[in-house]
Protein backbone atom coordinates (compact mmCIF):
# COMPACT_ATOMS: atom_id res chain seq x y z
CA UNK A 1 0.00 0.00 0.00
CA UNK A 2 1.27 3.43 -0.93
CA UNK A 3 0.53 5.84 1.93
CA UNK A 4 -0.45 9.42 1.19
CA UNK A 5 1.60 12.25 2.62
CA UNK A 6 0.72 14.01 5.85
CA UNK A 7 -2.68 15.69 5.83
CA UNK A 8 -2.86 19.19 4.40
CA UNK A 9 -6.05 20.56 5.96
CA UNK A 10 -5.52 23.90 4.21
CA UNK A 11 -7.30 22.43 1.17
CA UNK A 12 -10.55 22.61 3.17
CA UNK A 13 -10.51 26.41 3.23
CA UNK A 14 -13.01 28.38 1.08
CA UNK A 15 -14.10 25.45 -1.06
CA UNK A 16 -16.72 25.87 -3.77
CA UNK A 17 -17.65 22.36 -4.90
CA UNK A 18 -19.86 21.25 -7.81
CA UNK A 19 -22.54 18.89 -6.50
CA UNK A 20 -22.17 15.64 -8.45
CA UNK A 21 -20.27 17.57 -11.11
CA UNK A 22 -21.51 20.50 -13.19
CA UNK A 23 -24.68 18.76 -14.32
CA UNK A 24 -27.54 20.26 -16.30
CA UNK A 25 -30.36 19.19 -18.63
CA UNK A 26 -27.89 17.65 -21.07
CA UNK A 27 -25.23 16.41 -18.66
CA UNK A 28 -26.61 14.10 -15.93
CA UNK A 29 -25.36 14.21 -12.36
CA UNK A 30 -22.37 12.01 -11.51
CA UNK A 31 -21.48 11.53 -15.17
CA UNK A 32 -18.12 11.89 -16.87
CA UNK A 33 -19.65 14.70 -18.94
CA UNK A 34 -20.56 16.64 -15.79
CA UNK A 35 -17.06 16.10 -14.46
CA UNK A 36 -15.50 17.34 -17.70
CA UNK A 37 -17.64 20.48 -17.49
CA UNK A 38 -16.35 21.14 -13.97
CA UNK A 39 -12.76 20.54 -15.05
CA UNK A 40 -13.13 23.12 -17.82
CA UNK A 41 -13.96 25.71 -15.16
CA UNK A 42 -11.40 24.39 -12.65
CA UNK A 43 -14.09 23.58 -10.07
CA UNK A 44 -13.74 20.89 -7.35
CA UNK A 45 -16.10 17.95 -7.86
CA UNK A 46 -18.29 15.99 -5.46
CA UNK A 47 -19.04 12.36 -6.32
CA UNK A 48 -20.99 9.55 -4.65
CA UNK A 49 -19.73 5.98 -4.70
CA UNK A 50 -21.27 2.52 -4.32
CA UNK A 51 -19.86 -1.01 -4.36
CA UNK A 52 -21.29 -3.37 -6.95
CA UNK A 53 -22.02 -7.04 -6.31
CA UNK A 54 -19.10 -7.89 -8.61
CA UNK A 55 -16.68 -5.73 -6.57
CA UNK A 56 -16.26 -2.62 -8.73
CA UNK A 57 -16.65 0.88 -7.26
CA UNK A 58 -19.04 3.02 -9.31
CA UNK A 59 -20.16 6.63 -9.12
CA UNK A 60 -23.89 6.91 -8.47
CA UNK A 61 -26.00 8.66 -5.84
CA UNK A 62 -29.17 6.65 -5.20
CA UNK A 63 -29.41 3.15 -3.76
CA UNK A 64 -31.91 2.35 -6.52
CA UNK A 65 -31.32 2.87 -10.25
CA UNK A 66 -34.85 3.93 -11.21
CA UNK A 67 -34.62 7.74 -10.98
CA UNK A 68 -31.52 7.97 -13.16
CA UNK A 69 -31.89 4.96 -15.49
CA UNK A 70 -35.54 3.83 -15.38
CA UNK A 71 -34.48 0.40 -14.05
CA UNK A 72 -36.08 -0.45 -10.70
CA UNK A 73 -33.20 -2.38 -9.13
CA UNK A 74 -30.80 -1.70 -6.28
CA UNK A 75 -27.30 -0.90 -7.48
CA UNK A 76 -25.44 -3.00 -4.91
CA UNK A 77 -27.31 -6.12 -6.04
CA UNK A 78 -25.99 -5.88 -9.60
CA UNK A 79 -22.74 -6.63 -11.41
CA UNK A 80 -20.80 -4.30 -13.66
CA UNK A 81 -21.85 -6.35 -16.70
CA UNK A 82 -25.48 -5.69 -15.76
CA UNK A 83 -25.13 -1.90 -15.41
CA UNK A 84 -22.43 -0.93 -17.89
CA UNK A 85 -24.85 -0.47 -20.81
CA UNK A 86 -27.43 1.55 -18.86
CA UNK A 87 -27.86 5.19 -19.88
CA UNK A 88 -28.21 8.08 -17.43
CA UNK A 89 -31.47 9.99 -17.99
CA UNK A 90 -31.63 8.62 -21.54
CA UNK A 91 -28.48 10.45 -22.63
CA UNK A 92 -25.37 8.74 -23.94
CA UNK A 93 -23.75 9.07 -20.51
CA UNK A 94 -23.22 5.88 -18.51
CA UNK A 95 -22.63 5.07 -14.85
CA UNK A 96 -18.88 5.66 -14.48
CA UNK A 97 -16.39 3.62 -12.53
CA UNK A 98 -14.48 5.50 -9.82
CA UNK A 99 -11.34 4.47 -11.68
CA UNK A 100 -12.55 6.26 -14.81
CA UNK A 101 -13.22 9.48 -12.88
CA UNK A 102 -9.80 9.37 -11.23
CA UNK A 103 -8.14 8.97 -14.62
CA UNK A 104 -10.18 11.86 -16.01
CA UNK A 105 -9.61 14.29 -13.14
CA UNK A 106 -5.97 13.26 -12.72
CA UNK A 107 -5.29 15.75 -9.92
CA UNK A 108 -6.56 18.80 -11.83
CA UNK A 109 -9.15 19.64 -9.14
CA UNK A 110 -10.05 18.43 -5.65
CA UNK A 111 -12.35 15.41 -5.45
CA UNK A 112 -14.95 15.25 -2.66
CA UNK A 113 -15.92 11.56 -2.37
CA UNK A 114 -19.04 10.49 -0.50
CA UNK A 115 -19.16 6.86 0.60
CA UNK A 116 -22.70 5.47 0.35
CA UNK A 117 -22.74 2.80 3.03
CA UNK A 118 -25.67 2.88 5.42
CA UNK A 119 -24.92 -0.02 7.76
CA UNK A 120 -21.63 -1.85 8.00
CA UNK A 121 -18.43 -0.21 6.85
CA UNK A 122 -15.31 -1.71 5.37
CA UNK A 123 -16.04 -3.34 2.02
CA UNK A 124 -16.67 -0.17 0.03
CA UNK A 125 -13.90 1.70 1.84
CA UNK A 126 -11.35 -1.05 1.22
CA UNK A 127 -12.30 -1.37 -2.47
CA UNK A 128 -12.06 2.39 -3.04
CA UNK A 129 -8.72 2.59 -1.24
CA UNK A 130 -7.35 0.10 -3.73
CA UNK A 131 -7.59 3.02 -6.16
CA UNK A 132 -7.16 6.05 -3.88
CA UNK A 133 -3.93 4.77 -2.34
CA UNK A 134 -2.24 5.32 -5.70
CA UNK A 135 -4.05 8.49 -6.75
CA UNK A 136 -1.74 11.50 -6.84
CA UNK A 137 -4.38 14.24 -6.73
CA UNK A 138 -6.06 15.89 -3.75
CA UNK A 139 -9.24 14.33 -2.40
CA UNK A 140 -11.35 14.22 0.73
CA UNK A 141 -13.65 11.42 1.91
CA UNK A 142 -16.93 11.69 3.77
CA UNK A 143 -20.01 9.72 4.81
CA UNK A 144 -23.26 9.93 6.74
CA UNK A 145 -22.17 6.71 8.43
CA UNK A 146 -19.86 7.33 11.44
CA UNK A 147 -18.64 3.74 11.11
CA UNK A 148 -17.16 4.66 7.74
CA UNK A 149 -15.22 7.51 9.36
CA UNK A 150 -14.06 5.18 12.09
CA UNK A 151 -12.78 2.77 9.42
CA UNK A 152 -10.78 5.58 7.84
CA UNK A 153 -9.46 6.76 11.20
CA UNK A 154 -8.08 3.28 11.87
CA UNK A 155 -7.05 2.18 8.38
CA UNK A 156 -6.25 5.41 6.51
CA UNK A 157 -5.49 8.04 9.18
CA UNK A 158 -3.81 10.28 6.58
CA UNK A 159 -7.00 10.62 4.53
CA UNK A 160 -8.94 13.84 5.20
CA UNK A 161 -12.30 12.57 6.46
CA UNK A 162 -15.62 14.33 7.03
CA UNK A 163 -18.88 13.60 8.79
CA UNK A 164 -22.05 14.39 6.81
CA UNK A 165 -25.19 15.26 8.74
CA UNK A 166 -28.63 16.87 8.53
CA UNK A 167 -31.87 17.06 10.48
CA UNK A 168 -32.98 13.55 9.44
CA UNK A 169 -36.57 14.81 9.50
CA UNK A 170 -37.83 12.52 6.73
CA UNK A 171 -35.80 9.41 7.57
CA UNK A 172 -37.53 6.47 9.22
CA UNK A 173 -35.46 5.75 12.33
CA UNK A 174 -35.93 5.90 16.06
CA UNK A 175 -35.47 9.11 18.01
CA UNK A 176 -32.27 7.97 19.70
CA UNK A 177 -30.52 7.19 16.39
CA UNK A 178 -31.69 10.49 14.90
CA UNK A 179 -30.35 12.37 17.91
CA UNK A 180 -26.95 10.65 17.66
CA UNK A 181 -26.61 11.34 13.93
CA UNK A 182 -28.08 14.86 13.94
CA UNK A 183 -25.77 15.98 16.73
CA UNK A 184 -22.80 13.97 15.44
CA UNK A 185 -22.18 12.42 18.84
CA UNK A 186 -19.78 9.88 17.34
CA UNK A 187 -17.40 12.71 16.42
CA UNK A 188 -15.85 12.25 19.86
CA UNK A 189 -14.57 8.89 18.63
CA UNK A 190 -14.20 9.34 14.86
CA UNK A 191 -12.49 12.76 15.05
CA UNK A 192 -13.54 14.11 11.62
CA UNK A 193 -11.37 16.73 9.94
CA UNK A 194 -14.47 18.54 8.67
CA UNK A 195 -18.26 18.43 8.80
CA UNK A 196 -20.61 18.63 5.80
CA UNK A 197 -24.05 19.73 6.99
CA UNK A 198 -27.40 20.37 5.30
CA UNK A 199 -27.92 24.12 4.90
CA UNK A 200 -31.64 23.82 5.66
CA UNK A 201 -31.15 22.13 9.02
CA UNK A 202 -27.92 23.70 10.31
CA UNK A 203 -28.30 25.59 13.59
CA UNK A 204 -26.34 28.40 15.23
CA UNK A 205 -25.56 26.01 18.06
CA UNK A 206 -23.88 23.51 15.73
CA UNK A 207 -21.96 26.26 13.92
CA UNK A 208 -20.65 27.69 17.19
CA UNK A 209 -19.65 24.23 18.41
CA UNK A 210 -17.67 23.52 15.23
CA UNK A 211 -15.97 26.92 15.36
CA UNK A 212 -15.04 26.38 19.00
CA UNK A 213 -13.39 23.09 18.05
CA UNK A 214 -11.87 24.60 14.90
CA UNK A 215 -13.60 22.06 12.62
CA UNK A 216 -14.16 23.33 9.05
CA UNK A 217 -17.77 23.38 7.83
CA UNK A 218 -19.05 22.63 4.33
CA UNK A 219 -22.73 23.42 3.71
CA UNK A 220 -24.90 21.58 1.14
CA UNK A 221 -26.69 21.95 -1.20
CA UNK A 222 -26.62 25.60 -2.33
CA UNK A 223 -29.22 26.15 -5.07
CA UNK A 224 -29.93 29.90 -4.99
CA UNK A 225 -28.32 33.24 -4.24
CA UNK A 226 -30.31 33.27 -1.00
CA UNK A 227 -28.80 29.92 -0.01
CA UNK A 228 -25.33 31.23 -0.82
CA UNK A 229 -25.85 34.35 1.29
CA UNK A 230 -26.94 32.21 4.25
CA UNK A 231 -23.96 29.88 3.86
CA UNK A 232 -21.49 32.75 3.67
CA UNK A 233 -22.98 34.15 6.88
CA UNK A 234 -21.64 31.06 8.58
CA UNK A 235 -18.29 31.47 6.82
CA UNK A 236 -18.42 27.97 5.38
CA UNK A 237 -17.33 26.26 2.22
CA UNK A 238 -20.19 25.22 -0.07
CA UNK A 239 -21.43 22.43 -2.31
CA UNK A 240 -23.69 23.88 -4.99
CA UNK A 241 -25.75 23.20 -8.08
CA UNK A 242 -28.05 25.07 -10.49
CA UNK A 243 -26.55 28.51 -9.81
CA UNK A 244 -23.56 30.30 -11.34
CA UNK A 245 -20.77 30.74 -8.82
Amino acid sequence: MKMKKKKDLSILKDLTIAHRGLHNDKLPENSLGAFKAALEKNIPIEVDIHLLKSGEVVIFHDDNLKRMTGVNKNINELTYNEIKKLKLLYTDEKIPLLEEALQLVDGKVLLDIEFKCTNRAGKLEKAACGLLDYYKGDFIVKSFNPLSLLWFKINRPNFIRGQISCGFNKEKMNFFKKYILRNMCMNLITKPDFVAYDLNSITEKIVKRLKRKNIPLILWTIRSDEDLKKAKKYGSSVIYEKIIM
